[in-house]
């Protein structure tokens, strides 16, 4: 009798661990990070995020001291190491006084488990940081300006950008950046799009081939993201300023060169903001092909609604689409775990209802259970 019941109560622990890990799953945890008005800056934006080969979550973004992009900003991260149940207080990592230090993108070097870091100071010069201890420190900042300079044959540019959000590393080891550039100002527009990269590991920086620019067909193509695809090509998918309020995507063959003309994917709404887009499975011991892209799902220039959407043919189609913020809400970018997990932090609210004066970055962790209401998971395979 005794050994009945002890074997009931294992059982009903085991059932209790299982519906618990199943509504965990099914849900989705939500963390204000960085709120605005706190410590003498106005608001806090341009939000980044990538997990360390060691599995600590980074979250960075700048704090501005006014709302505007040309204000006193300073770079901020803050760092999780047990999977976001918590995190540790925000640090500085970059403050230049009164200077715009801005446009941070981290990369997660898979090889040396460096995270490489790239932003700029008052849209005029460009530097590279890395840190070789899991984001606790960070190395003494290198200037690359020298790399944009590179692009003046092309484009006479006076505004330059990183980013943002985060980089990619691809399977033949290349870090890979896109960029923008513009030559009118602080308005930055027109603007044009184009990439930097690395073949050994930060140390040094090349310029790739100019990728958009603004003319009769395109319009302000700025902010944009990469992923590098099963068959090896890398996409870019390109915030702009058409009409059409659709997203643009652009293909290359090594990351770097020939990029073919841009077409719009007409799935892909485009409220002029910044998006994110991250490989979860693909390859060997991955059950299928699986890529997420997040943004405002809005068809006109409303900051809101930010969806999620999931595809399983390479960014061809877009079946799966579910709303993680129904409210207010701006740029946003993506990692995810080893165990499956999926971040996306994000600039969540407006004060007063303005969707530039965010009321703060907020960290979302979901699974693609949750986002899929059950019928999928990464339990047959995990991300490349």
């Amino acid at each position: 009798m005794k050994a009945a019941v002890q074997c009931g109560l294992v059982l009903f622990f085991a059932c209790s661990t299982a519906i618990a890990a199943e509504e965990t799953a099914a849900t989705v945890e939500k963390t204000l990070l960085f709120e605005a008005g706190k410590d003498g800056y106005a608001v806090f934006r341009i939000p980044g995020i990538v997990v360390t080969t060691q599995g600590t979550v980074l979250a960075y973004c700048v704090g501005r001291r006014e709302p505007g992009d040309w204000a006193d900003i300073d770079i901020f991260l803050r760092r999780s190491t047990d999977g976001g149940k918590t995190w540790e207080p925000a640090k500085k990592l970059r403050d230049l006084g009164t200077s715009t230090v801005d446009n941070p993108t981290a990369i997660v070097d898979r090889e040396t488990g460096a995270v490489h870091m790239l932003y700029q100071t008052d849209y005029a010069r460009a530097f590279y940081m890395r840190s070789d201890d899991d984001g606790r420190t960070f190395s003494e900042p290198v200037e690359i300006t020298p790399v944009f300079e590179e692009f003046r044959k092309d484009y006479d540019w006076n505004v330059i950008a990183p980013g943002p959000g985060h980089g990619i590393q691809l399977n033949s080891g290349r870090l890979l950046v896109p960029v923008w550039l513009s030559n009118g100002g602080r308005r930055h527009r027109p603007s044009i799009v184009a990439v930097i990269y690395s073949d050994d590991h930060g140390h040094t920086w090349r310029r790739g081939d100019v990728v958009v620019r603004t003319d009769e067909e395109f319009v302000n193509p700025s902010e944009t993201v990469a992923i590098e695809l099963t068959d090896g090509r890398v996409m870019l998918n390109i915030r702009n300023e058409n009409t059409n309020h659709r997203r643009l995507v652009s293909f290359s063959t090594d990351g770097a060169t020939g990029w073919t003309k841009p077409v719009f994917d007409e799935m892909l709404f485009e409220p002029i903001c910044f998006a994110s887009i991250q490989r979860l499975s693909a390859g060997p011991g991955a059950d299928k092909n699986r890529i997420l892209f997040v943004n405002p799902n809005s068809g006109t220039r409303a900051r809101q609604n930010l969806t999620v959407r999931l595809t399983y043919d390479e960014g061809r189609s877009w079946p799966v689409k579910k709303v993680l913020e129904p409210g207010i809400a701006g740029y946003s970018d993506l990692a995810m775990s080893a165990d499956g997990s999926i971040f996306c932090l994000y600039e969540r609210g407006g004060l007063s209802g303005n969707h530039y004066h965010t009321a703060g970055v907020t960290v979302a962790k979901f699974s693609l259970q949750w986002l899929t209401d059950g019928q999928d998971s990464l339990s047959q395979g995990q991300s490349k």
